[in-house]
């Protein structure tokens, strides 16, 4: 006959399966937050470079307008930059001045940024990279 108070006993005692999940929580979870980090930083990086694309775009359509100076293009591109945060960004017109571009030749914008200050976990995991959009359009 067995002994009730020795079954009681047994039931009571702590499973291995505990130290079991100790340990692969300890060694899962740095993986889990690398990859939680690490696609909110990639994330980051796509969104920052389709708006330095969109403000290229944008510097670009008013670049190629008849009369159009450097600064509206540039103020276009920095008030589409400025709307989304973007901080220390670059706008550049490798082509050359817009008072002597004529009609047909190519105008060409370049707006870039820098990942690390626009990093919502102000990019100390990645080494700092300069993101730069480039469209070329024709002169109106």
């Amino acid at each position: 006959m067995s002994n009730p108070f020795l079954m009681q006993n047994e039931s009571r005692q702590p499973s291995n399966r505990q130290g079991v999940a100790t340990v692969e929580l300890a060694l899962c979870l740095p993986v889990l937050a690398l990859l939680v980090f690490g696609s909110i930083e990639a994330a980051s990086f796509i969104s920052l470079k389709q708006t330095l694309q969109v403000a290229a775009y944008e510097a670009a359509r008013e670049a190629i307008t008849g009369g159009a100076l450097e600064a509206d293009a540039s103020g276009r591109a920095t008030a589409i930059l400025g709307s989304r945060s973007i901080r220390d960004a670059n706008v550049r017109f490798p082509s050359g001045p817009l008072a002597s571009t004529v009609r047909g030749q190519q105008v060409v914008v370049e707006v870039s940024a820098p990942t690390r200050t626009n990093s919502p976990l102000a990019g100390q995991w990645v080494a700092n990279r300069t993101l730069t959009a480039r469209v070329v359009m024709l002169k109106e």
